[in-house]
Parts: C-alpha cells; sequence; structure tokens
C-alpha cells in the first residue's frame, strides 16, 4: 500500500509504490494435457506470441470430423433442392398434387437445417483447435507461471490462471494525497517518477475522488503513468516528484 505524507502540507515529494499498469491472467478456455509452455518469470513477449499449447489432437479430430459431415449435409441438401425443382415442375405440369410438393419443400428445408447446424459444429470445433493454446494479448512481461508441460488442465466453471502478464514499457506509481494537495493537479498533467535513484517522465493518470482514512485524516489515491524499458517490480518504492 503507497505511503501517505505525515502532515497533510503540501509537498513536492510523495513517497508511491510501483504496480503494474496492466495485468492478466490467462487460462485456456478448453481442457487438455499441456504440451509445451514457451513463457518462463520475466521473459518478453510480443502481442500474438504463443505462450502455451494444449495437445489438440482430440479437437483436430473432431473439426475433421465435423468437416466431413458438413460435406454431406451439403450433397445431400444439393439433393434435396434438385429434388424440389423436379417436383415443382411436375406440379406445374399436374402430374402430381399439392401435399407431395409440399413434402419436397419440408424435405428441402429439412436438409438445409441440417447443414446450418453441421457448420455450426465445424465452426465451434474450430474455435476449440484455436482454444487450445494461449497467445499473448500485448506486449508484456511474464511476471507467473502457474503451469508445466504435462499437466492435465480441466476447465469448468472457473478456469484455472496459468500465466500472468503485465504490460510491458509502462508502470503505474501509487500514491495518497491529502485534499489540500490534490486540488491544485490535474488528470494529465506532467510529473516526474524517482526510482533506485532513476527519474522517468510520467502524467497524471488518475485522481481520486473517493477518501481512504489514514491517521491524519482522509487521503485519496492517485498514480501516475510513466513508460520504461527497465525491469521494474510491482510493489517497489517510489518518489512521485508533483510540480
Amino acid at each position: 500500500m503507497a505511503a501517505c505524507f505525515g502532515t497533510p502540507a503540501f509537498a513536492l515529494d510523495v513517497p508511491a509504490v510501483l504496480q503494474w499498469s496492466q495485468r492478466v491472467e490467462l487460462s485456456p478456455r478448453v481442457s487438455g494435457v499441456v504440451e509445451t509452455v514457451n513463457a518462463q518469470v520475466g521473459d518478453r513477449v510480443k502481442q500474438g506470441q504463443v505462450l502455451l499449447t494444449l495437445d489438440s489432437r482430440l479437437y483436430q479430430s473432431r473439426q475433421a470430423e465435423s468437416a466431413a459431415v458438413l460435406k454431406r449435409q451439403r450433397e445431400d441438401a444439393a439433393e434435396a433442392k434438385r429434388d424440389l425443382g423436379r417436383m415443382q415442375e411436375l406440379y406445374n405440369r399436374t402430374v402430381i398434387s399439392i401435399s407431395e410438393l409440399d413434402q419436397a419443400k419440408l424435405r428441402q428445408a429439412q436438409a438445409q437445417a441440417r447443414v446450418n447446424e453441421a457448420a455450426a459444429r465445424l465452426d465451434q470445433d474450430r474455435r476449440n483447435a484455436d482454444d487450445a493454446r494461449l497467445v499473448a494479448p500485448f506486449d508484456a512481461l511474464v511476471v507467473d507461471r502457474r503451469v508445466e508441460p504435462g499437466q492435465n488442465l480441466v476447465v469448468r466453471f472457473q478456469p484455472q490462471p496459468v500465466l500472468v502478464l503485465a504490460k510491458a514499457g509502462e508502470m503505474l506509481a501509487r500514491f495518497r494525497l491529502y485534499d489540500s494537495q490534490i486540488g491544485p493537479l490535474k488528470a494529465g498533467q506532467g510529473v516526474t517518477v524517482v526510482v533506485g535513484g532513476k527519474s522517468y517522465p510520467g502524467t497524471l493518470r488518475t485522481l481520486g475522488l473517493e477518501p481512504v482514512m489514514a491517521k491524519d485524516g482522509p487521503t485519496y489515491p492517485a498514480d501516475v503513468l510513466f513508460r520504461t524499458d527497465d525491469v521494474l517490480r510491482a510493489g517497489a518504492a517510489a518518489t512521485v516528484k508533483l510540480p
């Protein structure tokens, strides 16, 4: 938790604590045995990079089966459409009754419904095959790994997070201010963050409206967003230099 000033007087240097600007826990959407894990704690990964794969043979097999079913259903629907055309021609020549034509229409509609159902099943099986891997949603730093190859992951109501990522290239410095200190500040204002003796230019991102009680009275949370290519840790101490 970020520290507060000892007294409510305005000060330029504010103690702060570093936090990730964006943190996500990744979980596979389908169950399976982990085949590969391509991420270690501390790795920098690019958006779209494959981080984990499950054994997808079952999902690929289902996808192939669904594709074959869809092909058959489309052939049946094409035949039903041709049959309807023939029946329509016979009806126009008064060779068959309206009930026979209606039956042909029904067969064609049912065949098309089976095509739609098979197409939906194939689309789901394709998504399941794609979901047998995890990819980085953005350029990130791997901050936690909770999975190993060979591990059996079972997805039920509450997916199990297996990798934790934090957005690379930027961090937050979080701190608290008293009402008299936060009043002159505005979101978007430029400030400086100092970590381990190194200064980083930053921008006030949020200025809290709800108070948090402290020994000397209510304080308001605030944070500064700053860019950095250095490897910094969440929870590290920092100092925010206010204008």
